[in-house]
């Protein structure tokens, strides 16, 4: 039973994060690749933060193992990150944000990203023998974690993704103080009696 009420229950928080946060919406997903809204970053830095902290606390505690990493293989994933950030770049979704949009009634989502999953499927399936298996070969480094790969210890590799974390949220707030200031200067210009 826990084996699915614990995923649920996470899915269902990790949804409500999502839908809090606007990402439900096409303007915050586009807007991210325009540089103008780091909303989707800073979601997915802390998302990513969070749950490295918590699985290899409980790993080194002893409560949990992590033996089903996916493989690794450096074209593949390269290719793969790059097919799905073009995707989500056009269509404005993702498949997290495709759910969280489709279930606050967005049709905008519903239509493209249903045709985009059936899309997707029927291609993979299509091509997985004759592609997939293919670029699978090249470059695969097994079931390895990052800290793995460069054999360095995991704490050190999260520590670094958190700094890494705190620093974008950090540049993003000088940054958007600066726009915000620059909006302001502009306004004065426009209209010097808002100024008095």
């Amino acid at each position: 039973m826990m084996t699915y009420f614990v995923p649920i229950v996470i899915g269902f928080f990790f949804a409500l994060a999502l839908q809090k946060a606007g990402l439900g919406h096409y303007h915050k997903i586009v807007n991210q690749f325009r540089f103008t809204d780091n909303t989707v970053m800073k979601l997915m830095m802390t998302a990513i933060s969070v749950g490295l902290i918590c699985l290899y606390t409980l790993k080194d505690l002893g409560f949990i193992q992590l033996d089903q990493v996916a493989s690794t293989y450096i074209l593949g994933n390269l290719l793969g990150g790059l097919l799905f950030g073009i995707g989500m770049a056009v269509a404005g979704t993702c498949p997290g944000t495709l759910i969280t949009g489709i279930g606050q009634g967005n049709l905008d989502y519903l239509f493209p990203g249903l045709l985009g999953f059936l899309t997707g499927g029927i291609l993979f399936g299509a091509t997985y023998q004759s592609v997939f298996m293919k670029i699978s070969t090249i470059g695969d480094y097994g079931q390895k974690t990052l800290s793995e790969l460069f054999h360095v210890n995991h704490w050190l590799f999260i520590g670094l993704f958190v700094l890494c974390t705190g620093v974008f949220y950090v540049g993003s707030k000088i940054a958007e103080g600066s726009k915000e200031s620059k909006k302001q200067s502009v306004i004065r210009e426009l209209n010097p009696q808002t100024a008095k």
